[in-house]
C-alpha cells in the first residue's frame, strides 16, 4: 500500500502546521475581541472651564446644549446633529437657528429642566461653567450622564474651550480651523493696538441698565484687549450694579451698551439701536459726561458681545477706542465670514449702533 502524501513525519508537519493556523486565527480573533472591547469602552478625559478633568465616553452621539454659545460651537464644528436638546431661549432667533429650534427645549441656561433632560438619553450635556448649578451634576449622575462646562464667552480661554469639545466629539479638523481663524484675527488686533499711545477711559453698561462689567466677565475682558481703560476695573464681582452718579464722577470718555433685545440676524435697520443710544446720552445729567459731549456712545447686540464671536464686536471696540488705527478695518467682512464659513448661513442683520457725525453730535 502506497504511503499517504502525509507520512508519519509528514502527518506530524501538517498537524503542526494546522495547529499553527488555528492558533493564529484564535490570536487574531482574540486581538479583534480586545480591540472592539477597548473601542466600545473608550472614553476621553477634557478639562472644563472650572478646570475639572471630565471623563466622557465615547462614541458621543447624543448631545444636549444648555446655551446659545455651546449651541454655536457645535455649529462651527458641524456637529448639529448630535443635538437632541435645546435651551428654551432658542425661539427668541428662529432665523438664526433654522431647524435647531425644532429640537426638544430642555429649560433656559439658568435653570435647566432635569427630567427633560434625562428623558432625552444624551451622551453629554454641556453648560456654563457656573450655570445652571452644581444640581446639574447631581441629578445627571443618577442617569451616568456626564456634564462638561465650557464658556465660550471669553477670547482667552475661547481656543482652548473650542479645541476641547472638538475632542469629545472628534471634530478637531474643524475645531482647528475655527481656532486658526480666530487666532489671526485676534493677533492682526493686538499687533495693531502696540501701537497705541493712551487708553481711553470706558463705561460699559450690561444688558441692564446700571449694571456694569467688572474682572471676571467677559465684557471686561473684551474692553481691555480692545485697548480700554474699564472704569469698573477696580469692582469686586464680575457685574457689579452702579449708580448714575458714579458714572458722571468716573466721567467715561466712551460708553458701550450691550443689547440683548431684538436686533441681530433679523434687523435690517439700526434704528432700534440708535434709540437706546440716545435714550443713554439723554440720561439726567449725563450730557457732562465725555463720552456723551463727543458722540462716543454705542450699541452692540448681544450675538457679538462676548461669545464665539466676540473677536468680531472685539473689532467695533477697537474702531470705537482707536479710531485712528483701525480706520479701514471692517468688521462687517470678519462676521461675513464666520457666518458663512461656520455657521453656514449668509451675512445679514445690524449689530451695532449708526457711528454720530460731527454735525450729529
Amino acid at each position: 500500500m502506497p504511503n499517504s502524501p502525509c507520512g508519519t513525519d509528514m502527518q506530524t508537519r501538517c498537524l503542526t502546521k494546522k495547529a499553527l493556523r488555528i492558533s493564529w486565527q484564535l490570536v487574531l480573533l482574540l486581538f479583534l475581541l480586545v480591540l472592539n472591547g477597548a473601542a466600545l469602552c473608550a472614553s476621553i478625559t477634557v478639562k472644563d472651564s472650572l478646570g475639572r478633568d471630565v471623563e466622557v465616553s465615547l462614541p458621543v452621539k447624543r448631545v444636549v446644549a444648555l446655551n446659545s454659545d455651546v449651541l454655536e460651537v457645535l455649529r462651527t464644528l458641524k456637529a448639529q446633529d448630535l443635538v437632541v436638546g435645546v435651551f428654551s431661549e432658542i425661539v427668541r432667533e428662529r432665523e438664526f437657528w433654522g431647524d435647531l429650534v425644532q429640537r426638544p427645549r430642555v429649560g433656559s441656561w439658568r435653570e435647566a429642566d432635569m427630567e427633560a433632560i434625562a428623558a432625552l438619553r444624551p451622551d453629554i450635556v454641556i453648560g456654563y461653567g457656573r450655570n445652571p448649578g452644581p444640581e446639574l451634576e447631581k441629578k445627571m449622575a443618577v442617569f451616568g450622564i456626564p456634564v462638561l462646562r465650557l464658556d465660550f464667552y471669553k477670547i482667552e480661554t475661547l481656543e482652548r474651550e473650542v479645541m476641547a469639545l472638538g475632542r469629545v466629539l472628534g471634530r478637531e479638523k474643524e475645531a482647528r480651523r475655527f481656532c486658526d481663524w480666530h487666532r489671526r484675527h485676534l493677533e492682526d488686533l493686538r499687533k495693531r493696538l502696540e501701537r497705541a499711545k493712551t487708553k481711553p477711559t470706558v463705561y460699559v453698561e450690561s444688558y441692564t441698565d446700571y449694571h456694569t462689567v467688572a474682572p471676571g466677565s467677559g465684557g471686561h475682558e473684551m474692553c481691555v484687549l480692545a485697548g480700554g481703560k474699564n472704569i469698573a476695573s477696580g469692582l469686586s464681582i464680575p457685574y457689579p450694579r452702579v449708580t448714575p452718579e458714579w458714572v458722571v464722577s468716573q466721567n467715561p470718555e466712551v460708553i458701550v451698551k450691550a443689547a440683548a433685545w431684538g436686533g441681530g440676524y433679523t434687523l435690517l435697520d439700526p434704528m432700534p439701536f440708535n434709540r437706546r443710544r440716545d435714550a443713554i446720552m439723554s440720561r439726567s445729567g449725563w450730557r457732562h459726561i465725555a463720552a456723551v459731549a463727543t458722540g462716543r456712545v454705542h450699541v452692540m447686540h448681544s450675538a457679538i458681545w462676548t461669545g464665539p464671536r466676540a473677536i468680531i464686536g472685539m473689532a467695533y471696540l477697537v474702531r470705537w477706542f482707536h479710531p485712528n488705527l483701525f480706520s479701514d478695518l471692517d468688521p462687517e467682512t470678519w462676521h461675513r465670514e464666520y457666518l458663512e464659513v461656520f455657521q453656514g448661513m449668509p451675512y445679514r442683520g445690524v449689530y451695532v449702533s449708526e457711528d454720530l457725525g460731527e454735525a450729529d453730535k
